[in-house]
């Protein structure tokens, strides 16, 4: 082979593994849709039309392909947090923010088992569970100040009840209707509103290890049966 047929055939190469990359990324993001996280690899190879080594070698690990397929999903979640604590409303912030996340939780599985539990590997996703968290207990701490979140309720409180319903939203989604989540999320969000002679809240509170015990124990959604 000489020097310049051997030039020539590495951007072709180039361009295949390019190509075959994208495959892979386009056909993960619909089978995480479909199925969550826990989608066989194999089935993805199959519908990105490659074999399972050419999965590999560009993906080593199930979290690499998380991160590749859900990275932007996760950035454009904290632009959102972002925004939501920049609105001179804590309430609105909050509201707005958290209806905006579960709009996503309720089309998408896989974006549904990244958001609501524990992957480990995807470094993209602990930043967001902490900015996450920041934000919620900012805009709560906001809101407490402005007279319109209740006094003794915890971002650990909030976070379980929105990772518990969260599980549930794209079974309602599928089951009833593409909106049916925003009736319970309207009455958890009424439970954290400042009524007068609202009840005390039954104590203790969880934790934070607590907390990330229980998140840790939901696991993804099993795939379906084929």
């Amino acid at each position: 082979m000489t020097a310049g047929s051997e030039g020539g055939g590495a951007p072709v190469r180039r361009r295949d593994a390019r190509r075959n990359q994208e495959l892979l990324v386009a056909a993960a993001r619909e089978v995480f849709t479909e199925q969550g996280l826990e989608a066989p690899l194999d089935v993805i190879a199959r519908r990105a039309g490659v074999g399972n080594a050419t999965l590999y070698r560009h993906f080593p690990s199930r979290a690499a392909l998380v991160d590749a397929v859900f990275g932007s999903l996760l950035t454009d979640t904290m632009a959102a947090g972002e925004q939501a604590r920049a609105a001179e409303d804590a309430w609105a912030g909050l509201t707005g923010y958290l209806y905006s996340v579960f709009g996503v939780l309720a089309a998408d599985r896989g974006a549904n088992d990244l958001m609501t539990t524990h992957v480990e590997g995807v470094e993209t996703l602990r930043a967001v569970h902490a900015h996450n968290r920041e934000t919620v207990e900012s805009l709560l701490e906001r809101g407490r100040e402005q007279g319109v979140v209740r006094a003794d309720v915890t971002v650990e409180d909030v976070l379980f009840a929105l990772a518990a319903l969260g599980r549930a939203v794209p079974s309602l989604a599928e089951e009833v209707a593409p909106d049916a989540w925003r009736r319970p999320l309207s009455l958890l969000l009424d439970g954290l509103r400042a009524f007068p002679a609202v009840p005390p809240l039954p104590a203790p509170a969880l934790s934070a290890t607590q907390l990330d015990g229980v998140l840790r124990g939901l696991g993804p959604h099993r795939t379906p049966n084929p």
